[in-house]
């Protein structure tokens, strides 16, 4: 797709990959807006990229509705959904609370799948778009003490190729981004009872990746001719120096 000419939507765009991918496909000339629950940094992160932005809660659907009507409302239409908001709670399997194994679900898939199915009618009926889901590596592999959040990541990807099965014979393209760790405040915000936030040395912060290298492969992903896609982009550091 030619980006100087998309209509995108980023949820979770507020900081992180979100706001990352807002900078780096609002510099190749596309409309992006943004959406979050936080107004205020919203607000901060609109106002820094001279972009727009809509409050919503991806888990309620009527406030995804509205989210999904302004954002064509104020870009002129609707052409990229990129699924990023999320969040991430690991607990060792006899420490789950299931009220925030539940919570997570909740943001993560089914919060993707609203705003999914909002924007699914839209492209269905122009017959075009695309969707970008924003997974993980832990949906490929699963490890100690994480199952809460790579279950919800090995979801998302089975949702991903069933809207791609699915919105194929309508000029749908269905792609999923799988990040290793990225130096965000997503880390920070893991539910998990640990209230130490992540810190990373002089090494790490020189080799472990950013939202910019995320950001860089949504954009290569959407830059490809509407032909063609590519349905699964995994992203690693070189070296990490963990």
């Amino acid at each position: 797709m030619n980006l100087k000419e998309a209509k995108i939507l980023i949820t979770g765009g507020n900081s992180g990959i979100g706001k990352a991918t807002a900078k780096l496909l609002k510099e190749k000339g596309a409309q992006v807006i943004i959406s979050g629950r936080n107004e205020n940094t919203l607000q901060q992160t609109a106002n820094e990229l001279d972009i727009d932005y809509v409050v919503a809660d991806v888990t309620k659907e009527e406030q995804v509705q509205n989210m999904i009507q302004q954002t064509i409302t104020k870009i002129g239409g609707l052409d990229t959904l990129i699924n990023n908001a999320g969040y991430g709670y690991a607990a060792k399997l006899i420490d789950i609370e299931a009220d925030k194994f539940t919570d997570q679900f909740k943001t993560n898939i089914l919060g993707a799948a609203l705003c999914a199915k909002e924007s699914a009618k839209h492209f269905i009926e122009q017959d075009y778009g695309n969707i970008v889901n924003i997974g993980s590596t832990a949906s490929l592999k699963g490890s100690p003490s994480a199952s809460p959040y790579v279950a919800s990541k090995f979801a998302l990807r089975g949702m991903t190729e069933s809207w791609r099965n699915e919105l194929r014979p309508h000029n749908i393209r269905v792609m999923q981004v799988n990040p290793s760790e990225v130096m965000t405040n997503f880390v920070d915000n893991r539910v998990d009872g640990n209230s130490d936030k992540k810190t990373y040395t002089e090494a790490e912060q020189k080799t472990k990746l950013r939202g910019e290298e995320i950001a860089h492969t949504i954009g290569a992903l959407l830059e490809m001719d509407n032909r063609g896609f590519i349905t699964e982009a995994t992203v690693f550091a070189t070296n990490p120096k963990v």
